[in-house]
């Protein structure tokens, strides 16, 4: 009788990567998180480090640069950066969507061109969906690309919670170059857009001064203001034969790998919480006795630990249906839905166990309780993961 494999056994090279990955956040990245998200500043020296490692190129092919890996293994190596800080998770995230992007529906030019320095983390991407009025309906999108007479596009319009959106050099936008498209979708172009890493003023795009936010600080959410911004032709994602009108549907299958990224920070920082909760009910005594000696105690441990192994089995089967190109639209999200209601629930259960230590900020439970409820609103509100999970249930099993 054949012996099934363990659903969590790991090739070689994903067991070498994870270690040094994990090494880096151990040394790298905990011991100074709480340093850059005090001060709201961008980790540089981590972000180099990152470059160095090749994390940038994770996923990229071989031949430009990159390691080849898969999503599982992505999936993997963000949930250990997200046990660190999920800020530098989402330093790679948006990169990560950028690349993917690139690597599945650009031109062979455009891979040759941007590829390569992609991989070494010379330029990062951004990616930019969401506008001041938009929130979660994506086809009342505003902003506008129209023809100009040299067959250059002028973009203008205002995006925003861009994140990387000041330190990266490329940003994937969406925006309207059909305003009579009926549906509104199929009107919707993804531009390439490249600008000044670092550079508040660009020829028609402005950064303005960072959004101020309660948690994941350090990595920079900004708007983008587009007026009169010229892209080239050659820059239409996929090339103006093959990409006008496709960006949603480009966009669209962006957010499912995007997804699987945010249910593995989701299960990264409960990961955390629940080592930092181990630790301090171990450490923390009261009625003469440790407190995970208590019984109310073990309980919440029990549950914390739980919903981090359901969070994990879930992020990973809908990480390797998209590595079997399978559609994954619904395991996406309900992983992204699980694992992201998860982190906040065991980051509030380990900050309970902290008691009054756990609003203090020399208790590192302190920026993870501020951290994690990001993971309940990027790519995508619970409520639309379950208007989506619904949806997808009754297309699959119409009667």
């Amino acid at each position: 009788m054949a012996v099934a494999t363990q659903f969590y056994e790991k090739t070689d090279e994903q067991k070498a990567i994870l270690e040094m990955v994990r090494q880096f956040v151990d040394e790298q990245i905990l011991p100074h998180a709480a340093h850059y998200d005090a001060q709201d500043e961008y980790p540089t020296p981590i972000v180099d480090q990152m470059k160095e490692l090749g994390l940038f190129g994770v996923t990229i092919p071989e031949e430009y640069g990159g390691m080849g890996l898969d999503l599982t293994t992505y999936t993997m190596i963000v949930e250990e950066l997200s046990r660190g800080w999920i800020s530098i998770s989402g330093v790679v995230n948006t990169h990560f969507i950028g690349s993917y992007l690139l690597m599945k529906y650009g031109t062979d030019a455009q891979k040759e061109r941007l590829l390569p320095r992609m991989a070494t983390g010379e330029i990062r991407a951004a990616f930019s969906l969401s506008e001041p009025e938009l929130g979660s309906d994506v086809q009342a999108i505003k902003a506008t690309a129209t023809r100009t007479d040299d067959g250059d596009w002028s973009i203008s319009g205002q995006k925003m919670w861009v994140t990387n959106g000041l330190q990266s050099g490329l940003v994937f936008v969406l925006v309207r170059t059909d305003r009579a498209a009926d549906p509104p979708y199929k009107g919707m172009t993804c531009f390439v857009c490249e600008k000044e890493p670092g550079a508040p003023e660009n020829p028609g795009l402005t950064v303005p001064p960072k959004i101020r936010k309660m948690g994941y600080k350090g990595v920079e959410s900004t708007e983008l203001v587009f007026d009169g911004y010229r892209c080239p032709g050659d820059m239409v994602l996929g090339g103006e034969e093959a990409g006008l009108g496709q960006g949603f549907r480009q966009m669209m299958d962006a957010l499912e790998v995007g997804r699987v990224n945010v249910a593995a920070r989701g299960v990264g920082i409960a990961q955390r919480a629940l080592e930092l909760a181990l630790r301090y009910s171990q450490e923390r005594s009261t009625f003469g006795r440790q407190i995970a000696q208590h019984q109310a105690i073990q309980f919440k441990l029990a549950d914390m630990a739980t919903k981090i192994e359901a969070a994990r089995l879930l992020t990973l089967k809908a990480a390797r249906m998209k590595d079997a190109g399978e559609r994954s639209d619904l395991e996406a999200g309900m992983a992204k839905l699980f694992a992201s209601e998860a982190g906040k629930e065991v980051v509030e259960d380990a900050f309970r166990i902290h008691g009054g230590y756990g609003y203090s900020k020399e208790y590192e439970i302190e920026r993870l309780y501020r951290d994690a409820p990001l993971l309940l609103i990027g790519e995508g509100t619970s409520e639309i993961q379950r208007m989506v999970i619904g949806k997808k249930l009754l297309a699959r099993h119409k009667r």
